[in-house]
């Protein structure tokens, strides 16, 4: 079995540091999350115990990261899990939501593979490289042109795109290079 295959082994320490036992050294709570947003599964270990810690380390995750209003679980999912350990044995919640989580996964690959089958462009070759060129491009333009047009930021002060703004800004952004153009010819 291939490294990246068998989960990768935490361990606990009494001082409650937790030690990666692949590269040999400490971890935090947001590196084991990374590894696991990565696709990697993990396992957490208490050194003296022998304690399989994994699920309560797994809710602290989720725990912290719904505390700092990155909520991906409502309210209500919330409070049927809460009434589900009110059931003798859990009742059917631990099969049901594995069940739909596996059904989630299975779909987001499909539409991955479908999306790149279905995109033209994508089975070109050279494709990526004429990508890169015409990015290539558009950055020397903004630059011939003063550094940019103006009002907008240079590349390395450019904050962060969110939400539909940036296609608007883009579209800005074209139609004062094509008003450029214009002049110079």
């Amino acid at each position: 079995m291939a490294e990246k295959d068998k989960p990768l082994l935490i361990k606990r320490y009494a001082s409650r540091r937790l030690y990666n036992t692949e590269t040999s050294d400490y971890v935090t709570l947001e590196d084991i999350a990374g590894f696991i947003r990565e696709g990697r599964e993990v396992q957490i270990i208490d050194l003296k115990s022998g304690d399989d810690l994994t699920r309560q380390y797994l809710l602290q995750i989720i725990a912290e990261h719904e505390s700092r209003g990155e909520n991906v679980l409502p309210v209500d999912v919330l409070n049927d899990l809460v009434r589900s350990y009110m059931v003798p044995g859990g009742g059917i919640m631990p099969q049901f939501l594995q069940s739909s989580f596996d059904m989630l996964r299975d779909s987001q690959s499909q539409m991955t593979e479908t999306m790149t089958a279905m995109n033209p462009m994508a089975q070109i070759p050279g494709f990526e490289a004429l990508k890169a060129q015409q990015e290539t491009f558009l950055k020397a333009m903004s630059g011939a042109m003063g550094g940019g047009w103006p009002g907008a930021a240079r590349e390395e002060e450019k904050p962060a795109a969110s939400g539909g703004e940036g296609l608007d800004d883009i579209k800005k952004q074209l139609a004062e290079l094509q008003d450029k153009l214009s002049k110079l010819k």
